[in-house]
């Protein structure tokens, strides 16, 4: 069920607390994506006991034309040592993390305090960061006066499960997206998550530099549907890692070629063409927003993990 954030506005940001002594600070670089990864795979494993971050998840966000690296990160470290990291994206998403052997020290309220400062500054209305749900991240979001926006969800098919196939009615295709798809993918991606996600519209430049920009990025991994006139009424995009994991990123379709079973399309031929590129775990996630977790309950796939997104009101 989804939690409704409350009306609280923050009203800390000054004084700014203290970092430990010793520490120094510094924005972030494109090619700092291998540490900040490392440091938010140990979170991952210390909180979660796996690692659910990509290396390519970062370089591909970090290759957003809007998305200035410079002016929206903050890099803390202990010598050489990367223990802590904020940024913000867009209007109001946040990502921070906090080496678990510098727990405890006060970076995370010092990287809490950072990102409202930052927000502020650039005028957003509210910052919000997801967070395993009960995890030491999530209980000092809490303590800080951080309310639950949604909660989200990490599911999995079974091993050795398969989504049941279903027939594409006349006249549709289900095939990889060309360069002349590129455009009207985006549309119908956009279009269906605007309608519950309240957010500025991706620029066309940024969608596409996040795909081309992602380390390891394929054609397979852009899978369209369209109908008797070829026009794109459907969209997956399909990740796979490293680990051998294949994540539905992204899956939508257009609002009114919707109940004709085509994200089931989607999905199990998203699953099968990763499969066939070595994947063994089939993955996506979904959030108290969309109202799809049953759908994909139905289909088969079981929740692991559960996440919330904490956020702030900046009056």
């Amino acid at each position: 069920m989804m939690s409704r954030m409350t009306s609280t506005t923050d009203t800390t940001l000054d004084p700014a607390p203290a970092l430990p002594a010793g520490l120094t600070t510094r924005p972030l670089e494109r090619g700092d994506s291998r540490i900040v990864f490392e440091l938010i795979a140990a979170q991952e494993q210390a909180d979660i006991g796996s690692v659910e971050i990509e290396e390519a998840d970062l370089v591909g966000d970090w290759a957003k034309p809007s998305h200035d690296l410079g002016a929206r990160s903050v890099a803390v470290l202990d010598g050489d040592v990367l223990v802590g990291y904020a940024e913000l994206s867009g209007v109001d998403r946040a990502d921070a993390a906090v080496l678990p052997s510098h727990r405890d020290r006060g970076i995370g309220t010092w990287l809490a305090w950072w990102l409202r400062d930052l927000g502020r500054r650039l005028g957003s209305p509210v910052v919000g960061m997801p967070v395993p749900e009960g995890s030491p991240g999530d209980r000092l979001l809490a303590a800080l006066g951080y309310e639950v926006r949604w909660t989200s969800w990490v599911l999995q098919l079974p091993p050795g499960a398969e989504i049941a196939p279903r027939e594409l009615p006349e006249g549709y295709a289900v095939r990889t997206a060309t360069e002349a798809d590129l455009r009207a993918a985006h549309d119908v991606l956009e279009d269906a998550f605007l309608e519950w996600s309240v957010r500025d519209r991706e620029p066309f430049d940024d969608f596409r530099a996040s795909l081309e920009g992602r380390p390891g990025f394929e054609p397979w991994n852009l899978r369209v549907v369209t109908d008797h006139t070829g026009a794109v009424v459907g969209v997956a995009l399909v990740h796979l890692t490293d680990t051998g994991v294949a994540y539905v990123a992204r899956l939508a379709v257009r609002r009114d070629q919707r109940g004709r079973g085509l994200a089931q399309v989607l999905l199990v031929d998203s699953f099968r063409l990763a499969r066939e590129h070595g994947a063994g775990v089939s993955e996506l996630s979904t959030d108290s927003r969309t109202g799809a977790l049953g759908l994909y309950e139905k289909v088969g796939m079981r929740p692991t993990a559960t996440w919330v997104n904490r956020a702030v009101r900046l009056g």
